[in-house]
């Protein structure tokens, strides 16, 4: 249920205290920073503080750990002298805290597996330093995440080798205050920054003057655009998050357009079914190894039907590619050192054996299948040629829908259209 209750500036409980046990356990009560666990606690408390590890969740961690420059074989920084213990049943956060030197040290955050709230994080076993950001949604957490994600694209050639550090903890589904205001505390101990998509305003606000009162760094990512369209528009927003009880979400055509895209697309895969290929609204076509298959799923999901042919050299293309309007193919290429690469390792995981390696990965082959594609691409000039290397898939599918978009709308100016 979405709460409208605001707190303002008279009733949000004074910035977190240092000497104070907050009872952010407690949802009855608006909680105050929490502080460090009393060091006689009972045997009961010792057992809620201890590390609770979440094996089936290594792949968040890990991305994380990435994000925030941590190498991965990187043996985690264990906290020495003047440890500071605090446990949040109701948050799921178990942080643990300073080095001699003052430092604090914060043990990174994943979702609990062992039947907690939804949203909520437990530590895992490894320890290591670094500023934190807290993404708070009031849904699933996508848009404050990508948009985190985005910004801190900027920062990599400091994030790579750890000189600034970043944390990223994510808290979807948060749509009531007593909520909320757990997470601010714990930012305002942790010396995090807050940065929110929340839809309903009232709550919006509460999150705004809480983070101005107990000195949070704090952004708005939702807020901003929302009041500028509805000007734009001339009407009021809803102020109800996207999946909530009260909005009526109905399953609409470009629901089933995905669906249908989805399952064309994986039957599609890899050359298969040639004959239909005048079906598809985007044809791939490249070597082996270029991303063509999770760029067509990539695609897929967002309403296309993509069909993928693979280059092979001494194979003859199907010749339903070249019947085909010539518009909708699209060529990927690759660096070849980079292709080496990547074949090395994919050989290495099916296990293939020498022959077939030196077949597939070696630098002479791959070179000659490079140039056998690069052959075909120059006798078929309609088609663009897209250099993949290093770009994720999300840059490679925005390069191909603003072209795919340009042509089928003749824009003077390339774009990607929708109508709502």
């Amino acid at each position: 249920m979405i709460s409208s209750s605001t707190l303002t500036l008279s009733n949000i409980p004074k910035s977190p205290s240092p000497t104070t046990n907050p009872p952010l356990s407690d949802h009855k009560t608006t909680p105050s920073s929490p502080t460090a666990s009393d060091s006689s606690s009972s045997s009961a408390e010792s057992q809620s503080r201890r590390i609770k590890t979440s094996p089936q969740l290594n792949r968040w961690s890990r991305a994380r750990a990435i994000r925030s420059g941590r190498k991965l074989g990187r043996p985690p920084v264990q906290p020495s002298s003047g440890e500071m213990n605090y446990s949040d049943s109701s948050l799921g956060l178990i942080i643990e805290g300073s080095s001699g030197d003052g430092s604090e040290q914060y043990q990174t955050l994943s979702p609990r597996s062992d039947g907690g709230r939804g949203g909520e994080y437990v530590t895992d076993a490894a320890v290591f330093s670094g500023k934190s950001i807290y993404m708070v949604s009031d849904g699933t957490g996508w848009t404050v995440e990508h948009a985190v994600n985005a910004a801190l694209g900027q920062f990599d050639y400091c994030l790579v080798d750890r000189v600034c550090a970043v944390n990223t903890h994510l808290f979807s589904g948060i749509d009531d205050v007593e909520r909320l205001m757990e997470i601010i505390a714990q930012a305002a101990k942790e010396g995090a920054m807050l940065v929110y998509t929340l839809a309903d305003p009232s709550i919006a606000e509460t999150a705004r003057q809480a983070c101005t009162l107990w000195n949070v760094t704090s952004l708005d990512v939702l807020g901003p655009i929302t009041e500028s369209i509805a000007a734009h528009l001339g009407v009021t927003p809803s102020g109800l998050p996207r999946w909530a009880p009260g909005r009526k979400v109905s399953l609409g055509e470009d629901y089933f357009q995905r669906i249908e895209a989805i399952e064309f697309t994986i039957k599609q895969d890899d050359g298969a079914l040639p004959e239909n290929l005048h079906k598809a609204d985007i044809v791939l076509a490249g070597v082996s190894r270029t991303g063509k298959t999770p760029l067509s799923i990539y695609l897929a999901q967002k309403g296309y039907k993509v069909a993928n042919v693979p280059i092979v050299m001494g194979l003859d293309l199907p010749r339903a590619l070249f019947e085909v309007d010539p518009e909708k193919v699209f060529a990927l290429t690759i660096n070849p050192v980079v292709l080496q690469a990547i074949r090395r390792a994919r050989a290495k995981s099916l296990g293939f054996d020498d022959e077939l390696r030196n077949n597939y990965s070696e630098m002479d082959h791959v070179k000659r299948e490079l140039e056998f594609a690069s052959r075909i691409f120059q006798r078929n000039p309609v088609w663009p040629v897209i250099e993949v290397s290093g770009k994720a898939i999300e840059e490679s599918a925005a390069i191909v829908l603003r072209l795919y978009h340009d042509r089928k709308n003749r824009c003077s100016m390339p774009r990607i259209s929708r109508r709502y």
